[in-house]
């Protein structure tokens, strides 16, 4: 009892923090699928560059996130304390599932739906947008959710670079050996991660169900 009427005191901070943490996160996952789902599209254009370029997302996963925050703070426009820093950490690591993701959706399409575009007369771009991308979308979308819910985990540990969110009252908690500021870090981010993991599963099924 005592805890939930410490969170509740807290709600206002915690309600604060959340918003932070939302925007973090949203913010790399947006530019990380403008990114990574147009290279994933390239990829299945340009074999050749695939294991490359995955292997290189491959390589950000293994890095440590709080050293990665560390390696870009030295480095000019990208590093520094605060936002810019955490949103780039972020997008490093949403990186591989949403290539992953989009490259397997494309290269999963039938290669006998894709010929039956090509005998109506579809160019490549018209296949890629009328089939491929239609029909690998509920795999793409899988991508999206787990990017989402690994940034969410990871946006906690943006705190220690000065960029806010949830992550401050754990970081607050841990050093005050203070569980009760560790938890009004970890439900709410918790909370975030279940929620967007449903709504995202939901319209990851929704797709499939349409195929």
């Amino acid at each position: 009892m005592d805890t939930l009427r410490f969170l509740f005191e807290r709600r206002a901070d915690i309600a604060a923090q959340t918003v932070e943490h939302v925007f973090l996160v949203a913010v790399s996952i947006a530019i990380a699928v403008l990114i990574g789902v147009p290279l994933g599209l390239l990829l299945t254009r340009k074999p050749s560059l695939a294991t490359p370029v995955i292997g290189f997302a491959n390589v950000m996963q293994t890095v440590p996130s709080l050293a990665l925050f560390g390696f870009l703070i030295p480095i000019p426009f990208i590093g520094g304390i605060g936002n810019t820093t955490a949103i780039v950490a972020l997008v490093l690591y949403a990186l591989l599932p949403l290539l992953r993701n989009t490259y397997a959706g494309i290269q999963s399409v039938e290669p006998s739906v894709v010929e039956a575009g090509r005998g109506m007369g579809m160019t490549d771009l018209e296949r890629l947008r009328l089939i491929e991308i239609p029909l690998a979308l509920p795999t793409i979308l899988a991508g999206v959710r787990i990017a989402t819910v690994n940034a969410i985990g990871l946006a906690t540990i943006a705190a220690a670079v000065g960029a806010g969110g949830l992550g401050n009252s754990i970081l607050r908690g841990l050093s005050m050996v203070d569980s009760r500021l560790i938890l009004a870090g970890a439900v709410p981010a918790a909370a975030l991660a279940l929620i967007a993991d449903g709504l995202l599963g939901r319209f990851e099924r929704w797709f499939a169900w349409d195929r």
